[in-house]
């Protein structure tokens, strides 16, 4: 009985958020057991009550990473504005000051994508989610779909990509590069 007490008092979404922590900071190999089960003060028990493989720890972790970083971005967008420009500002703000953890988050899953087809199958389907919604935006400012398309690729290749460019700006800070491009990539029909 006190195996089972000591179980639960780290929940499931305590072991997921301890995956999270331990995949952005050191991968996917830092996703074990024993020391997550450390980390949180518990027993190795405590994870077998909420889990019963390893596997279905990291695919709870994605799908948290999947509510986090894309349905819960894209629902308080929603629920800012029912304007498509004011939603693609609203997006902007919100991911370009993101977190440190959350980028380190996205890249660590994005890395363990290339080495996991099933991971690579979530990332696909978050891009695709994420896009489409750009996409979305864009087509309901008047672009045709196949423009809305390319303008959707090239905001999501800015806020995914920025972060590994290194370049500096002469005289203009980073943010004000980042806002002026994004800027840019807002300008249809003449707005």
């Amino acid at each position: 009985m006190k195996k089972r007490k000591a179980s639960q008092r780290q929940s499931r979404e305590d072991w997921v958020h301890a995956a999270l922590a331990a995949l952005r900071d050191g991968g996917v190999e830092r996703v074990r057991v024993e020391p997550l089960a450390a980390r949180l003060g518990v027993t190795k028990g405590s994870f077998y009550w909420h889990f019963e493989t390893r596997e279905e720890l990291l695919a709870a972790a994605l799908d948290r990473w999947v509510e986090l970083g894309t349905e819960a971005v894209i629902a308080h967008v929603d629920g800012t504005t029912s304007e498509p420009l004011a939603k693609l500002r609203a997006l902007w703000a919100r991911t370009v000051h993101d977190s440190a953890e959350g980028l380190r988050t996205e890249l660590a899953i994005r890395d363990l994508g290339q080495r996991d087809p099933a991971v690579q199958e979530r990332v696909r389907q978050v891009d695709e989610r994420r896009m489409g919604y750009l996409s979305e935006q864009f087509r309901a400012l008047g672009l045709p779909s196949d423009q809305a398309q390319a303008r959707s690729l090239m905001v999501y290749s800015l806020l995914i990509g920025n972060y590994f460019v290194l370049a500096r700006h002469g005289r203009l800070s980073r943010a004000k590069v980042l806002q002026l491009a994004m800027d840019e990539l807002l300008k249809v029909g003449g707005m």
